[in-house]
């Protein structure tokens, strides 16, 4: 079937394509992996894979797939790091799909892991706005990877596990309009990062006001106010991502595409919905009964014992801050941390005098609120 958009983008797509590279650097996602997040992984996280093997080839060449995954509720967006961590270790790069993120995990430096300036965007996240969306249906080299649900599908209480949110019509829109299918992955066990969170409007508007989209109502909360590592804590489920069958949202549309109303994306999108829920549903009853594996997780910790402690939460903070020493402040490139060399924590914080403020009840996050919220207008709306 012919597409209905112009191979050559209209000129405010044109104009808008210095978003492809205006911070992604894909040797800092690289390098990132190399030192910590395959460590992450392999001893905290254990990340699986199911259904990748036959990957999903490109139905319209000349414009990328849409990869559309649930969000885990109430929790640090972990899940989307280890995701997408893993893909780009397995996958060719045009294969590999590029996310686009909500706003807010980009206006405050806080809401960067570990305040690693600019963190979502250097690894190859784009701002989710819709010329940013539109433009990146242009770009050749990668896939596109969506969180349908946003921030709503971030903040959904523990009560409402594994139940997908409103989707966002944007996503079918341009699965109609240029031609292309999404490819819908589950996100299976994430939801154990935080368990028993749950979420009221009324906090986490408040709390939107200052940068952070949502507080999630826990009881890991007073942790967070007395070991301020533990905002970025994940609990240690085992996540698992399940591919789902591809969706050719142009076949499900009532009219062509140059007719289709706002109330038909709106049918469209609850469609699509439906049947995501019901895979969902269905990976969660196959794989989701043992969200830990505490034994496997003891075993691939005496296995990497000499890595010790930072496989652990309240040690990332610290390795982190020495990679961002290196890369970002120092300029290094393709270099190794010695994660496994005697002292080398002390050694870190030494060298990282702010980590400590993590280890510090309640006034700790004075020097790191100053630091996250750096040239952050509190209460300023985020950009449409």
């Amino acid at each position: 079937m012919p597409t209905l958009v112009p191979e050559s983008p209209p000129p405010a797509i044109r104009a808008n394509q210095h978003i492809y590279d205006d911070y992604f650097r894909p040797d800092f996602t690289t390098t990132l992996d190399n030192n910590l997040l395959q460590l992450l992984d392999r001893v905290w996280f254990r990340s699986r894979l199911v259904g990748f093997e036959d990957f999903p080839a490109r139905n319209y060449p000349a414009r990328p797939l849409i990869f559309a995954s649930n969000h885990s509720g109430m929790a640090f967006p972990w899940d989307a790091i280890v995701a997408l961590a893993h893909l780009w270790r397995v996958l060719p790069r045009r294969d590999m799909p590029r996310p686009l993120s909500a706003p807010l995990l980009s206006k405050t430096t806080l809401m960067n892991p570990y305040l690693i300036p600019d963190f979502w965007l250097r690894v190859g996240s784009v701002q989710a706005t819709t010329l940013n969306f539109e433009t990146m249906m242009y770009q050749q080299d990668y896939n596109l990877m969506v969180y349908p649900e946003g921030v709503p599908g971030i903040g959904k209480g523990f009560n409402h596990k594994y139940e997908l949110q409103r989707l966002a019509t944007s996503m079918v829109r341009m699965s109609v309009e240029h031609d292309t299918d999404i490819v819908p992955f589950y996100t299976v066990n994430a939801e154990y990062f935080n368990p028993f969170a749950y979420s009221f409007g009324w906090v986490n508007r408040a709390f939107k006001k200052i940068g952070i989209p949502f507080l999630p109502l826990t009881p890991l909360l007073l942790l967070v106010l007395l070991q301020p590592w533990a905002f970025y804590l994940a609990l240690p489920a085992q996540p698992t991502f399940v591919m789902g069958t591809r969706i050719r949202v142009r076949d499900l549309a009532p009219r062509p595409a140059a007719e289709l109303t706002r109330a038909d994306y709106q049918a469209l999108s609850e469609q699509v919905r439906q049947r995501m829920q019901t895979e969902l549903t269905a990976a969660v009853a196959t794989h989701g009964r043992h969200p830990y594996r505490w034994r496997e997780l003891w075993q691939r910790m005496k296995e990497n014992r000499r890595y010790f402690p930072f496989f652990l939460p309240f040690a990332w903070p610290v390795a982190f801050a020495e990679f961002e020493r290196r890369y970002v402040r120092c300029g290094e490139r393709n270099f190794h941390l010695p994660l496994d060399q005697p002292g080398a924590f002390w050694k870190y914080i030494w060298r990282n005098p702010l980590t400590l403020a993590y280890f510090v009840p309640l006034l700790g996050w004075i020097p790191l609120a100053l630091k996250g919220y750096h040239r952050h207008k509190l209460g300023r709306r985020s950009q449409p």
